[in-house]
């Protein structure tokens, strides 16, 4: 089947390569209209004049292609607020430095930290003018009064200030993730400083959050335990606020991560479930399309409830398009399905194409439709029960081999065992989301029997307990994976030419797969042959953390009193990153040779007087130093202050250099410092 000949497959391709182009090259808004509208009204004209010529066609086909990428860079740019006139950052009052009164109206809840909760909150006036945009909004816990709600009005004065970029090599960069989500600022806040007011009306977020709490408190009413709630509100309310981060990594470990998250195979059983029950009505034309409209209606209304996530989005409007080809007797392919879904998402929400989760649903449904069926004719079974498990092997199989290169890059770990937990759970997980069903309606309507609430959560607890062997099977699980982009592109470029063959061992498709195999032996020889050399300073609050890496050793230098490379973050993301394999750990030194430049290291015994002149000083600790005199004596420089010291003795230091016009690096503030060199 050669998909690329698909008209909607090939159109949602150069969309998606218009989103990826918006999003990393800078093009003004009114650029990529004029842009848009033209290539419209080239494509209209190329329409009317064409008389079905080959060459004629062969010019729309291109027109409409360009079309569509350059309406993919205008989507993206729409949905990039700080586009928007009327955006909080346009206004002639945004200014971090100054305090602004804020008007606020709470969007989302989000899952709470140590030590905050926190929020999605909606600007409605920026110093008393009407102005649009989303901050993050952060507030000191107390147990004494009850979290914020949906729709919440708040009043508040105060600064914004920036998200924080990650502070070391390979971190998550949450500001970037939160960017794609169109919010740039965050504010902290206590209760105290909070105005709160209850809304008049509620909007659509906010009833559905209404929905949830009150199905939580009905459930509350039978006793279900924490974990036994938090799956409930996971897989069938799409919320996994209150996962545990012991449970979320046991699923993880286990390779079902994503039954927590409300996604297609959920949505394609509350389908089945819902074509079941109204199967009388769609006997005539008129029923068919009364059963449609009631199916979407009753699928959206389930991604409201649960949040219209991207995975909830994403697979309601595939299983929509679905749903009109099964009850109008149009059943489409499935490739155009998703193409088609893709599509729209995209266009209403380009950010969506970032969303790990997005990706690897899709990843997963592609695999499935296109391996499945050539890994399944491998053997064909005679017995129905052998058959039906031969089926569910196939289809783990395929969507494991679809998403494992981007869970690699993304997670860094393989779960060994993930057909073992698929061919248990997903077989349960369609009878505990119909159970999950009937348990909500009847807790809601309070008419849930004793024994049925005793057998669901029995089941939700023996799934859990499963999950948890599967995950203490840490032999299977394989951590610390190092896979690049580069990987990435290799790997699927190896799957698609690898079934591709399999479907049809011609020669012809024999040669691209020998080309490919070797292209990869090429590239892991060049990683494995390349020499280089870097120095690190990296930031730690408290502590000091420098390494050298040569090639692929580490050699660490620290002053923290228990560390090993995979309890230490910091050292364990630059491990992955850089895929280290061997690491070398020492206590700190005060001098060190960086290529042809010295290091001195003064720390609180503020000693520096040495016969020889530092090309670099790095502070730690502190040190009581009179940073004129040091500057005037050792003349280095670069000035480095890694996370140890006081932010006030940084602030000083910063001032100093500055009025003496030399380099200065504080790591709290521009991040680890990396020198590179060749070896």
């Amino acid at each position: 089947m050669k998909l690329i000949n698909f008209t909607i497959i090939k159109l949602t391709l150069f969309l998606i390569l218009g989103v990826l182009f918006g999003n990393y090259i800078q093009v003004e808004l009114h650029i990529s209209f004029i842009l848009t509208i033209a290539f419209l009204l080239i494509l209209a004209i190329v329409y009317i004049i064409s008389k079905r010529q080959v060459l004629t066609n062969f010019y729309f086909g291109v027109t409409a292609l360009v079309t569509m990428f350059s309406i993919g860079l205008l989507t993206t740019n729409i949905h990039d607020q700080r586009h928007w006139e009327n955006h909080y950052t346009q206004s002639n009052s945004f200014d971090l430095t100054k305090t602004k009164s804020l008007n606020l109206k709470v969007i989302e809840v989000l899952k709470p930290s140590l030590y905050q909760d926190k929020y999605f909150v909606e600007i409605n006036t920026f110093n008393n003018y009407k102005v649009k945009g989303k901050l993050l909004l952060n507030i000191d816990k107390d147990s004494l009064i009850k979290p914020l709600q949906v729709d919440d009005l708040l009043f508040t004065t105060t600064t914004l200030t920036t998200i924080t970029k990650p502070l070391n090599p390979y971190q998550f960069d949450y500001s970037e993730y939160l960017k794609r989500k169109n919010v740039y600022h965050q504010i902290h806040v206590t209760k105290g400083e909070l105005k709160i007011k209850k809304p008049k009306s509620s909007s659509i977020f906010g009833m559905a959050a209404q929905i949830r709490e009150t199905i939580n408190f009905k459930l509350n009413e039978h006793h279900f335990n924490d974990d036994q709630l938090a799956i409930i509100n996971a897989i069938l309310l799409g919320q996994k606020r209150d996962l545990s981060k012991n449970m979320y990594q046991q699923y993880a470990s286990a390779g079902v991560i994503h039954i927590l998250a409300v996604s297609g195979l959920h949505v394609g059983i509350l389908l089945m479930i819902l074509q079941f029950l109204l199967k009388p009505i769609g006997r005539s034309r008129k029923g068919r399309l009364i059963k449609t409209f009631i199916i979407m209606s009753l699928l959206w209304f389930f991604a409201i409830i649960a949040g219209l996530s991207p995975s909830i989005v994403r697979a309601v409007t595939m299983f929509s398009i679905v749903a009109i080809g099964l009850n109008m007797k149009r059943p489409a392919n499935i490739f155009n399905t998703l193409a088609t879904s893709i599509l729209i998402l995209l266009l209403f929400k380009p950010t969506f194409l970032f969303d790990v989760g997005f990706q690897l649903s899709y990843i997963a449904v592609f695999a499935i439709v296109w391996i499945q069926p050539m890994l399944y004719k491998l053997w064909l079974p005679k017995l129905k029960v052998t058959n039906y498990f031969w089926k569910l092997f196939t289809v783990t199989i395929a969507a494991q081999i679809g998403v494992a290169p981007l869970s690699l890059f993304y997670f860094h770990q393989f779960p060994g065992l993930f057909f073992i937990s698929n061919l248990v759970i997903i077989p349960v997980l369609g009878v505990i989301l119909g159970l999950g069903v009937l348990v909500i309606i009847l807790a809601i309507i309070n008419a849930l029997p004793e024994f049925i609430v005793q057998l669901f959560g029995g089941m939700i607890s023996t799934l859990n307990n499963f999950v948890g062997w599967i995950a203490q099977q840490e032999a299977f699980l394989f951590k610390g994976i190092s896979f690049g982009i580069s990987a990435i592109i290799i790997s699927y470029l190896l799957i698609v030419l690898g079934f591709r063959t399999l479907k049809e061992p011609k020669s012809k498709r024999l040669v691209p797969l020998l080309l490919a195999i070797v292209l990869a032996q090429t590239i892991f020889i060049y990683n494995k042959t390349e020499t280089s050399g870097s120095f690190t300073v990296f930031h730690k609050n408290r502590h000091s953390i420098v390494a050298f890496q040569n090639s692929n050793n580490l050699k660490v230098y620290h002053n923290i009193d228990s560390i090993s490379p995979n309890s230490e973050k910091v050292l364990n993301n630059y491990i992955i990153g850089e895929d280290i394999k061997n690491t070398d750990l020492d206590s700190l030194s005060s001098v060190y040779k960086v290529k042809d430049k010295i290091l001195l290291v003064v720390d609180s015994l503020s000693t520096y007087k040495v016969s020889f002149k530092p090309d670099i000083v790095l502070l730690r600790d502190s040190p009581k130093v009179n940073l004129d005199r040091l500057i005037e004596q050792l003349k280095p420089k670069l000035i480095i202050a890694d996370g140890s010291n006081y932010k006030s003795y940084v602030s000083r230091w910063e001032a100093t250099c500055q009025h003496k016009k030399l380099p200065f690096h504080a790591t709290a503030k521009k991040g680890a410092l990396t020198i590179d060199y060749a070896k």
